[in-house]
């Protein structure tokens, strides 16, 4: 366990956390790597035996406030060695004095708890496949013209903190697709569709209403045809279970969404798809 040397991963090496999320079979989006160190380059980390990497763990924070902790994994030949214990302490460290949240696997929640974490409700991945739409509502524009304070402003409703590289860098990714209903000038929704290792996740999807994510989802849809997605959703939101149960999508992962301490009031009434379980 002493022989473990943890250090920053460089931009350049995020790809093989996500390489090591997608054995896990997280289904990673191909592109992720290249927005993932937008907000805080110097919150991933790297734990390496001999030169090479044996674990990985990211605790990225937003703002003075509030951190997410993912890719919290240790290569399957050395577990069980207390390497994960290290690196996740010096996450942690990172993150302090700030409350943190993660999606963590289920059968990992005990362990989450004895680190300070409680539970705050489940999100659940449906996946299946579903025909191309027809052509979306007139109202839908594309998200990268929408300006970018008004998508900010709108993301703090669901979010526990500000987060304008990682949001700038997640839209303009080359192969992710954004969408935006606007109703009167305002923002009524959002969301973004993107390539994975399996098919393609939507998140998020931000919505006023069951409606306005339905009209959302069919453009993103629209922009990129027929086939196998992906729809992480907080059980709580009782319209976005039965958004995605109406898709025909089945259940096919689960997370335990566990926070250290207290987050703004959040609107997880309008989140009908989550961004990304590694970075929230």
């Amino acid at each position: 366990m002493n022989d473990l040397t943890i250090r920053h991963m460089q931009p350049g090496e995020i790809a093989l956390a996500v390489d090591w999320a997608a054995a896990e079979g997280w289904n990673p989006g191909l592109a992720d790597a290249a927005s993932f160190a937008a907000e805080d380059p110097q919150g991933f980390f790297i734990g390496e035996l001999d030169g090479q990497p044996a674990a990985v763990i990211s605790c990225v924070n937003y703002g003075a406030h509030f951190a997410f902790l993912g890719f919290y994994i240790v290569r399957p030949d050395l577990r069980g060695r207390g390497h994960g214990l290290k690196i996740w302490n010096a996450a942690i460290a990172h993150a302090r004095p700030r409350v943190i949240g993660l999606d963590g696997v289920v059968a990992q929640q005990a362990n989450y708890r004895k680190s300070g974490f409680a539970l705050a409700y489940a999100n659940i991945r449906y996946g299946g496949t579903v025909a191309a739409p027809p052509i979306p509502n007139a109202d839908v524009v594309a998200l990268a013209d929408v300006p970018a304070a008004l998508i900010e402003a709108d993301d703090s409703t669901v979010f526990p903190a500000p987060r304008p590289a990682f949001l700038r860098a997640w839209i303009n990714t080359p192969g992710h697709v954004g969408r935006a209903l606007l109703r009167d000038g305002r923002l009524a929704g959002w969301g973004v569709i993107r390539p994975c290792r399996t098919g393609r996740k939507i998140g998020p999807l931000i919505a006023d209403d069951r409606a306005s994510a339905e009209t959302l989802l069919s453009a993103l849809l629209a922009s990129s045809g027929s086939g196998e997605i992906f729809l992480d959703v907080p059980e709580i939101n009782r319209d976005a279970v039965a958004l995605a149960q109406g898709l025909g999508l089945s259940p096919v992962f689960e997370t335990a969404r566990m926070y250290t301490g207290a987050i703004p009031p959040m609107r997880t009434d309008r989140v009908f798809g989550v961004t990304t379980f590694e970075l929230g």
